[in-house]
Order: structure tokens, then C-alpha cells, then sequence
């Protein structure tokens, strides 16, 4: 499943949310057009590399950490997440205070995704403790668990390939939920097998976000209204 966009339009232009995207594209092709040696080292410098935190080092990068990724399909996929639901989110908590929460939701994911470590078989910890981790899709988590609690009944018109390919119109309840449990159950697997995904970070992000949007009282805004116009064919005697 694929999302397109969601029905519920805001009533501001998320500007946060532009800039992060902008920040984003603009770093991830400034050093990856440098060649795969040259970013290869970038991500060792700026990634979070969980035994370095441990120690108290290096601790910038469970900042810069946010604004890398892998590859194109990597930034595309947390990209398109941002778009789609970050504009709601900010609409509701407001330009400044919804960078802070996307700042802290990425913490929070990363926290987690160090956390997670020990619980893995010794000899999966010392791999993964040096395993540097990249990516926006923790704050990104974060601001999935914050719509999931904002617009549950929002609709999501989302690309569906199965035996064929069709366009539904998905509660967010539902489509973030079956996302959350799909984090949750690869997470779990990612404890005994290295998958080379942060799932765990995933969870930790949505975590912060669902905790952060009920300790802050955060209310919804409410739904633009539509307005349709409607044509009346008068019979002409």
C-alpha cells in the first residue's frame, strides 16, 4: 500500500514541513552525487552510531542522523510519509512548536533503536552497537502517531497492489494502525535477525508522538469544510 494523499486539508501552509523536505532532498544529493566513497564517510561522520552515544560521544549526530538516508528510494519513501501527513500535524501544533516536536520525536527514536539493541543475542549487539543509523523516518514516526491520534477518522486515498492495482480511501486509523503492527512485528524479528532496518526507531518515534501530542493537550483543527456546487437541469416548455 502506497499513500497518495489524505482528504483533510489544513488551514496554513506547513512551511516547517516544506524546509524539512527541502533539507532533505538538498542533502542527500549534495553528498551522494560526490560518489559512494565520499558518502560512505559521510554517513560514518553524521550517522548515529549507537556506541559512540553510549560513551558520550559524538552526540550531534542523533541530530544530523535525521538528514540522511541510504539511498533515493529511501529519501523518497520518508519523503512522500511528510508530505502527506506532516501538514495536518503542523497545522496543529503550530510552525515552531511542531519542528520541536519533530526534533524530539527523532530523539525519542533513536533512544529506542539503542535501547532495542540489548535485548538482541551478544553477538548481534556488538554488530549493531556500531551499525551507523540514518534516516528521517523516526521524527517521521512520530508524526504518523500524532495524526493516527489528530484526524483518526481522516482518509487516506491510497495506491493498492494486489492481484490487481486500484485507488480505495483508507481511515487513518486504520492505515497508520496496520503500519504501527507491521513495525511491531518486524521489530520483534529484528531482535534474533539482522534486517538492516531501524524498526525499532520506527516504534520509538510513534511512541513519542502519541505520548507528546496527549501530554501537550493538543487539540485537532477542525475539518475545512467543502463546498460543492450543484446543477439543476430545468425543463424548457
Amino acid at each position: 500500500m502506497i499513500p497518495l494523499h489524505d482528504e483533510n486539508r489544513s488551514y496554513s501552509t506547513p512551511l516547517i514541513t516544506y524546509i524539512l523536505i527541502a533539507i532533505n532532498v538538498i542533502i542527500f544529493f549534495y553528498f551522494y552525487l560526490q560518489g559512494p566513497v565520499s558518502y560512505q564517510k559521510i554517513i560514518l561522520k553524521y550517522g548515529m552510531i549507537p556506541i559512540y552515544i553510549l560513551f558520550g560521544e559524538k552526540l550531534y549526530t542523533l541530530l544530523t542522523n535525521m538528514f540522511l538516508h541510504g539511498d533515493f528510494m529511501h529519501l523518497a519513501g520518508n519523503m512522500l510519509y511528510l508530505f502527506i501527513f506532516g501538514d495536518n500535524v503542523e497545522d496543529a501544533f503550530g510552525h515552531f512548536k511542531y519542528l520541536i516536536f519533530y526534533i524530539v520525536s527523532g530523539l525519542g527514536a533513536a533512544i529506542i533503536h539503542i535501547l532495542s539493541i540489548f535485548l538482541m543475542p551478544p553477538e548481534m549487539q556488538k554488530l549493531a552497537l556500531r551499525v551507523p543509523a540514518i534516516g528521517a523516518s523516526g521524527a517521521i514516526s512520530g508524526v504518523l502517531g500524532a495524526y493516527m491520534i489528530l484526524y483518526p477518522h481522516a482518509r487516506i486515498k491510497t495506491l493498492v497492489m494486489y492481484w490487481y492495482i486500484t485507488i480505495v480511501s483508507i481511515p487513518a486509523y486504520y492505515y497508520i494502525g496496520f503500519w504501527f503492527i507491521y513495525q511491531l512485528f518486524m521489530g520483534v524479528i529484528s531482535l534474533q535477525l539482522p534486517l538492516g532496518v531501524a524498526f525499532w526507531a520506527h516504534i520509538g518515534g510513534f511512541m513519542c508522538g502519541v505520548i507528546l501530542v496527549k501530554l501537550l493537550g493538543v487539540r485537532p483543527r477542525k475539518p475545512r469544510p467543502r463546498y460543492y456546487i450543484y446543477y439543476y437541469r430545468v425543463p424548457i416548455e
